[in-house]
């Protein structure tokens, strides 16, 4: 069992960053200045599927975009832990930690550049995907084969389901 493995079992509470993570990193802006942002269908489910598995969600970024709070309403994350606009990201996962009364081994978190290192390198799981800075890669204990916005985050939902045991059971509802 690698370390990542053993991490992933402590884990109550899943982080993430929005672009690069659960966006391809890419900003649409139409004329009018109105942003919008492309989710991926599996990244949707698997989060859903953790949340059931008992397991909570919660959304750090550093751009403020009503479009976020949209998606993780509609993925049933409280909107009361979605922090948006959060310049100083380890600020905003310390108060983070303080509003859910968890312990950094209980926390992972997934982002994708320098700005995620002061929250990767206090979390008990640090999750990267395969477009970060090589700086990032090397302080995560997991890179995921998929992109960001591509099914990353849903890969690393089904690692932690996996390594805490309920991925089993979660995906015997689907054959039954």
């Amino acid at each position: 069992m690698n370390d990542a493995h053993m991490r992933a079992r402590a884990v109550k509470l899943l982080v993430m960053d929005v672009d690069g993570v659960l966006t391809d990193g890419r900003l649409y802006f139409d004329n009018n200045g109105q942003e919008s942002k492309a989710f991926h269908s599996l990244d949707g489910h698997g989060m859903k599927m953790l949340r059931s598995s008992g397991v909570e969600m919660a959304i750090i970024t550093g751009r403020t975009s009503g479009v976020v709070l949209h998606r993780a309403q509609n993925l049933g994350i409280d909107p009361a832990l979605v922090h948006q606009g959060a310049a100083d990201k380890k600020q905003a996962y310390e108060a983070l930690m303080a509003q859910v009364g968890l312990a950094h081994e209980q926390i992972a978190y997934m982002g994708d550049d320098v700005v995620d290192l002061p929250v990767m390198i206090r979390c008990g799981l640090a999750i990267s995907v395969p477009a970060a800075p090589v700086e990032v890669q090397q302080r995560a204990h997991l890179v995921t084969t998929r992109e960001g916005g591509m099914g990353a985050v849903r890969e690393a939902c089904e690692f932690i389901m996996k390594a805490q045991g309920t991925w089993a059971d979660m995906l015997a509802h689907y054959l039954a």
